[in-house]
């Protein structure tokens, strides 16, 4: 059995479909999603529609991202939130308003059973974004921190390299588990468009809701597949950009 982890979608079906294909997905795999399905390209409800289709016959682990709980905010209040329509949530908005309130009620299901994170058995831990607790996820005073935070990653990012864990100053939380996976900080932001690994932290969002591919990666194998460029399978459509 192959653990997979799959970036940030960001309503890219069309991508999603594509790289799943590339990676030749079986129903013996364990997919593991980082979260971040929608907001992005004009797909959203197709996505997760597509995502609660899979889940029916496949081993899949489904975690919260911040464009997820912001969504599923809206859909239990119906309130303005400005700031995130400028950030993707005006293409999902459009794209709910097309579906009936039987429907909506499904995805509402969908966005309540994600998951803050996921340990493996191999004390590999798979979340959206990060954790700021020195006795990790399992002690973390806010939940929200799985799905916003950014400084795990850029900790992980200016570790000095020369550093060991064995050193005084080596960080706390680097320590913990033995890899960590991560989506929610693009890796474009870098200059990279494929998955990044800093210290033992491995960054899976190459960018989908921008100018990049969707990636999958094999945990164990480190291999990697990428969809094509996603602004590539909606022309007409500016995303996040």
């Amino acid at each position: 059995m192959r653990t997979l982890v799959i970036g940030d979608i960001h309503a890219g079906l069309k991508a999603l479909q594509q790289v799943i294909r590339k990676a030749e997905i079986t129903k013996k795999d364990r997919l593991v999603f980082l979260g971040d399905y929608i907001d992005g390209w004009s797909e959203a409800v197709e996505t997760i529609q597509f995502l609660m289709n899979l889940e029916r016959d496949h081993n899949c682990i489904f975690l919260r991202g911040n464009h997820d709980a912001l969504c599923y905010d809206w859909l239990q209040k119906k309130s303005d939130n400005p700031l995130w329509f400028q950030h993707g949530g005006k293409a999902t908005v459009a794209s709910y308003s097309e579906i009936d309130a039987t429907e909506v009620a499904l995805h509402m299901a969908f966005y309540e059973r994600l998951k803050d994170y996921y340990l493996d058995d191999q004390n590999r831990l798979f979340l959206h974004a990060g954790f700021t607790n020195l006795k990790g996820v399992s002690q973390e005073y806010f939940s929200k921190t799985f799905y916003w935070d950014r400084t795990l990653w850029e900790l992980a990012l200016s570790l000095n390299p020369k550093l060991t864990k064995e050193d005084i100053q080596y960080p706390k939380r680097l320590t913990l588990y033995k890899e960590i996976y991560i989506g929610h900080t693009p890796v474009t932001r870098i200059d990279k468009t494929t998955p990044q690994q800093a210290a033992n932290v491995w960054n899976i969002d190459t960018g989908a809701a921008f100018k990049g591919p969707l990636s999958i990666m094999d945990v164990d194998t480190k291999e990697v597949w990428q969809s094509d460029p996603v602004f590539l399978f909606y022309p007409d459509e500016l995303g996040r950009n």
